[in-house]
């Protein structure tokens, strides 16, 4: 499970060291594509292959379904961690988030995301009270 927000940099190759924690899980390799908020979701290659195989069940004549495979796939990215664990995030992906040298990795349970530490900041600062202040069940059965 990736847990945790961590603040790697990232390089001017494009590239970034996973932390330390979630090496176990991402280590072999992963697929980097886009996520909501302009963040990107970090997935190790068999969570994706598993994500696929339920994206795979969608009819196609299911218009979001197609937008959002459509988007969800064509900037995924298969990439593997180099010999200092450091995952390339290509140019299309690092514009789509905005990247710039400051990031925030955050553990999302079976999955992380990169985001832009500004972007993160803003987003963090604009929802944390109304989760502070959540008064109903979002997901049913959780507590």
């Amino acid at each position: 499970m990736l847990l945790g927000t961590h603040t790697p940099k990232l390089d001017e190759k494009g590239r970034v060291i996973l932390p330390a924690k979630f090496r176990d899980d991402l280590g072999a390799g992963v697929v980097i594509t886009r996520g909501q908020e302009r963040c990107l979701y970090v997935f190790a290659e068999v969570e994706f292959e598993r994500i696929h195989e339920r994206i795979r069940e969608t009819p196609l004549t299911n218009k979001q379904a197609r937008d959002f495979l459509r988007m969800f796939l064509s900037g995924a990215s298969a990439e593997k961690p180099d010999g200092q664990n450091r995952i390339t995030v290509p140019p299309h992906l690092r514009t789509y988030a905005g990247l710039e040298r400051e990031l925030i990795v955050t553990g999302v349970g079976a999955h992380a995301e990169i985001w832009d530490a500004a972007a993160w900041n803003a987003y963090a600062e604009a929802n944390e009270s109304s989760y502070a202040e959540l008064e109903q069940e979002v997901i049913p059965g959780l507590f």
